[in-house]
């Protein structure tokens, strides 16, 4: 359990010393905890897709403005927030901290354990230099970054707070509209709990910010809080409204890391990855992984979340 303080201490602005490079839905935000006086050099936390790993390079080395980078460390290890992990290393020579449980498969790049085949996403393989689990501490800019366990999203989720400022980096626990799909669900597993109980864990913490993985930073945190606990009663309330949700993000996050693509290409990519097999049965039982993605392909145009010119779908 992090440590409570009573009051929040340091700097009248919670974000001195921190470079937020708000990034899009492919890609992770970037957060660059930069280095005090004295101090070897800063830390980035989480690295975005692939797809923009030479762009996420370019941006740190600015922000960096001459300073060393010392480090990556990664919230949990889904594409677009580890995929510039091994352009950062080319660049930098530094090391990445991914979570505890993750480690051996990193080392050994276990692509079913790191989810990569099953939701049939692409990530560029990279070195992880050490483990980091729930209770460690990152030292840097003169604050004390705890890991706290953020099951949910993710089982290995991290979040890193600082309790001397009050500022929580949430990853994908909490956004200022809602949260990430509940992973586990989708594969079969109880996570709705989890999220409850990080949504908890959030709430005790005394915080002026929250940092999230996704959207700007906001400190609103007790209006995010009721947004996420109302839309996880509702998924609660029916598992198929989630499922359906869920099968909704990975067609349009495979759309933003392919470009466009058309309908044959599309449904082919569904068919083969193991994870839209499992979710179909949650959300259309004795429908087919086509049927499925058809009709939600479908509602997403109509929302104009996704744009289709004759055959082509691509990223509304």
């Amino acid at each position: 359990m992090p440590r409570m303080q009573p009051t929040i201490q340091g700097s009248s602005d919670p974000l001195a010393g921190i470079t937020v490079l708000e990034r899009g839905w492919l890609s992770s935000n970037n957060v660059l905890l930069h280095a005090a006086p004295g101090e070897t050099g800063a830390w980035l936390i989480d690295t975005s897709h692939v797809n923009h790993a030479e762009q996420t390079v370019v941006r740190v080395r600015q922000a960096l403005a001459g300073q060393a980078l010392a480090g990556i460390a990664n919230t949990h290890l889904h594409s677009d927030h580890c995929g510039g992990n091994a352009a950062l290393q080319r660049a930098f020579g530094l090391r990445a901290l991914v979570p505890a449980p993750l480690l051996q498969a990193v080392r050994d790049w276990d692509e079913e354990r790191l989810s990569y085949r099953a939701t049939g996403q692409i990530c560029a393989r990279f070195q992880a230099g050490g483990a980091i689990a729930a209770g460690a501490v990152i030292e840097v800019g003169g604050r004390r970054w705890e890991a706290l366990a953020a099951p949910g999203h993710d089982p290995d989720s991290l979040m890193f707070y600082d309790a001397g400022h009050g500022v929580l980096l949430s990853a994908d626990a909490l956004w200022e509209q809602g949260f990430g799909v509940v992973f586990p669900e989708v594969a079969g597993e109880p996570g709705f709990d989890d999220v409850g109980a990080t949504l908890d864990l959030i709430g005790a913490l005394p915080l002026r910010i929250v940092i999230p993985g996704h959207g700007r930073p906001f400190d609103d945190v007790a209006g995010a809080l009721a947004r996420a606990r109302a839309r996880l009663r509702a998924f609660q309330a029916e598992p198929v409204r989630h499922a359906r949700h869920a099968v909704k993000v990975l067609l349009k996050y495979h759309l933003m890391e392919v470009g466009a693509q058309t309908q044959e290409a599309l449904l082919q990519w569904a068919q083969a990855a193991p994870l839209l097999q499992g979710v179909t049965r949650l959300a259309a039982p004795g429908s087919s992984v086509e049927g499925l993605c058809r009709t939600l392909l479908d509602e997403l145009v109509a929302a104009g979340a996704l744009k289709r010119e004759g055959e082509h779908y691509q990223d509304g």
